[in-house]
């Protein structure tokens, strides 16, 4: 037996898995294929956003509420600065599905939050143009987390706590037995008495095919404007945003670097996002569509940044067919923990993701509530 635990890729979730395993063992290897925090994988893009109030499932909350408090932990671990007070502003239609929606969902997770009417938005955030029927919802506890910091601080921290990390070592094949779990390599393999699956877009090679005809890799677009007065879009003066409608949409964060501003579409209420078939070769080039579509935007929303994109890229995700991650053993009597699947949402929840997966894969403790995220409820389609 190599090692108790094994953490198959070290990027978003797998990162914050090594690193809170490392807590609770002095047996664990971490498997990356590049390097951590490498620029191709689904922590590519500098930035994302960290929201206590959302809409969707509140059975989301404690998760955040964890996640808030471990990147703090984090933070003082390393003496990095990961996560960046900002507070959040969720805007659309007054009355309209997007804002409801989140206000149903603070209802019942009792999430802290305000709501601003179109007057008052426009006298503290003058950054936004506005549509005539808009509000918003603030959310107090927002922020904005630097993602490759956030990666390399918590791989750090696992080593510093004797956790082994072999970069530049793709996983071709893992493998259960009677007495563990044999994960291959090229011509190397090692055997663990357990494994989490941590691999984001390029999990679906590790999975089995029930699981497989589940998920789908896509194509996250991220792009970025210059702001005409960098000052306005600091973090101290504007929050990260989410401005969701019917016919579009877009979300970003402030200037971290004084000047550059992300402003990323998203799908429009009911959207999808492209799929691509290989997270190997993701076409990171924008096409003549996507262009239009978020510079059009970006005009409508921001005056004040000059609408020519500056910068983009793309990145792979796993997506599931409901939207809810993987999270939790392949079944009953597997050796094989999944934390994938996050569908573009996971990033702000990844300590706490990485913390129930550690803990559970190591025996440690069993979480309650999660049974929409559980990988066996898959099964018996």
């Amino acid at each position: 037996m190599d090692a108790k635990l094994a953490v198959i890729g070290l990027g978003s979730i797998g990162s914050m898995a090594l690193w809170q395993a490392s807590r609770l063992s002095d047996s664990v290897v971490g498997f990356e294929a590049a390097t951590p925090a490498h620029g191709r994988s689904a922590v590519g893009g500098d930035t994302r956003l960290f929201r206590m109030v959302y809409f969707g499932k509140p059975d989301y909350y404690p998760i955040m509420e964890r996640s808030r408090g471990l990147w703090a932990e984090l933070e003082a671990e390393t003496g990095q600065e990961i996560l960046i007070p900002t507070g959040g502003l969720s805007i659309g239609t007054a009355n309209g599905s997007f804002i409801n929606s989140l206000l149903e969902t603070t209802r019942i997770n009792g999430a802290e939050h305000c709501v601003l009417s179109r007057e008052e938005l426009a006298e503290r955030y003058p950054q936004h143009n506005l549509r005539a029927d808009d509000c918003a919802v603030y959310d107090p506890r927002a922020g904005v987390l630097r993602t490759d910091r956030a990666v390399s601080a918590a791989v750090a921290a696992a080593q510093a706590n004797g956790a082994t990390v072999l970069q530049n070592t793709p996983v071709d094949s893992i493998t259960e037995t009677e007495d563990g779990v044999v994960v291959t390599s090229g011509e190397r393999t090692w055997t663990f008495e357990k494994v989490i699956v941590a691999s984001g877009g390029w999990s679906r090679r590790l999975m089995p095919d029930h699981l497989r005809a589940v998920t789908e890799t896509h194509r996250i677009v991220l792009t970025w404007f210059i702001a005409q007065d960098g000052t306005q879009f600091s973090p101290e003066k504007f929050p990260v945003f989410s401005r969701l409608y019917d016919d579009r949409s877009l979300y970003g964060a402030p200037a971290v670097d004084g000047v550059t501003v992300k402003a990323s579409v998203d799908a429009p209420m009911g959207g999808r996002a492209r799929t691509t078939p290989d997270p190997d070769s993701v076409p990171r080039e924008l096409t003549p569509q996507e262009i239009e579509k978020v510079t059009e935007t970006v005009t409508e929303f921001f005056p004040g940044l000059t609408p020519t994109i500056v910068r983009s890229d793309a990145f792979p995700d796993l997506f599931t067919e409901d939207r809810h991650p993987l999270l939790g053993w392949l079944d009953q009597n597997s050796r094989v923990y999944c934390a994938t699947g996050f569908s573009g949402k996971g990033f702000k929840m990844a300590t706490g993701y990485g913390h129930i997966a550690a803990h559970e894969a190591l025996g440690k403790q069993t979480i309650e509530g999660l049974d929409f995220v559980r990988p066996d409820r898959f099964k018996s389609r």
